[in-house]
């Protein structure tokens, strides 16, 4: 098996201790369909062009240049070597700032995982202190990286044998959950609703086991596939969900029956309410 390639290699610094790092994605694509435009008429592959909306004519790749729209129609041009000039201190560095709790840390901010790895043999045992030091304190690492030549905000925590390094949303990113959420209003309903949605609950606990998972839309496009390639019919579209109209009281008893369970009382009165 080829060993993965490093996207970023440089030295992991708390205060004075230091060891070289490399970082190495923790997510693939590998696995996932990719399709390609086609001409219609011939079946052949397209490609993409970038084209002056003026003139309409081709631009080749050593006439293209980056611009930042200042004012509507009129462009900032920006030279790839003016962006490559921009140095950060984080270039080779992963200097930790500060440590916070893993428990505090809210996780809407995560993007972009990354495995972080000690870079040689000189650097395990320094790697180790470290990962070792933030696990027993239940703490991760906040810290800033140069990948692709951007500067990203990460968080850095003990992950089995090794660390995690993920990439973070920044503030503005992050729609405020108070905008969502400001106009609902506290719902009334029967306790025991509440003690049989807890059973329910009970029934289906089980360890977080992402080998579980599937991608039912990933399926349907290998099963559409396999059908096209054999000269099939494509399967079926799923059924549409039918209106919303339920009687909760109901549908939970039902659940329970469905789960071998019962209810602890009986006297569930049932409201009809169209959601």
């Amino acid at each position: 098996m080829v060993a993965p390639r490093a996207a970023w290699k440089g030295f992991l610094k708390v205060g004075s201790v230091a060891c070289g790092v490399k970082v190495i994605g923790a997510t693939s694509e590998a696995s996932k369909i990719h399709f390609k435009i086609l001409n219609r008429k011939d079946g052949l592959p397209v490609k993409s062009v970038y084209a002056d909306e003026q003139t309409g004519k081709t631009v080749e790749a050593e006439d293209q240049v980056k611009g930042f729209e200042v004012e509507k129609d009129e462009f900032l041009q920006i030279d790839p070597n003016d962006i490559k000039a921009l140095k950060l201190t984080s270039d080779h560095t992963l200097e930790v700032g500060e440590f916070v709790s893993i428990d505090d840390v809210d996780t809407r901010y995560l993007e972009k995982p990354y495995y972080l790895i000690p870079a040689d043999g000189a650097a395990v045992e320094a790697y180790g202190v470290i990962r070792d030091a933030m696990k027993n304190k239940g703490v991760a690492a906040r810290s800033c990286i140069v990948l692709y030549q951007r500067g990203r905000e990460v968080l850095i925590q003990p992950h089995g044998k090794g660390m995690l390094m993920t990439e973070l949303r920044s503030h503005n990113e992050v729609v405020s959950a108070d905008s969502v959420f400001d106009g609902l209003t506290k719902a009334k309903y029967d306790p025991e609703l509440l003690e049989i949605a807890g059973m329910l609950i009970d029934k289906k606990v089980t360890t977080f086991d992402p080998s579980k998972f599937e991608d039912t839309y990933e399926d349907a496009l290998i099963a559409m596939i396999d059908a096209k390639r054999k000269g099939k019919a494509p399967p079926k579209p799923a059924p549409k969900p039918k209106e919303n109209v339920i009687n909760l009281a109901e549908i939970l008893k039902k659940s329970l029956k469905q789960e071998g369970l019962a209810a602890s009382r009986k006297s569930l009165s049932p409201k009809r309410k169209k959601a």
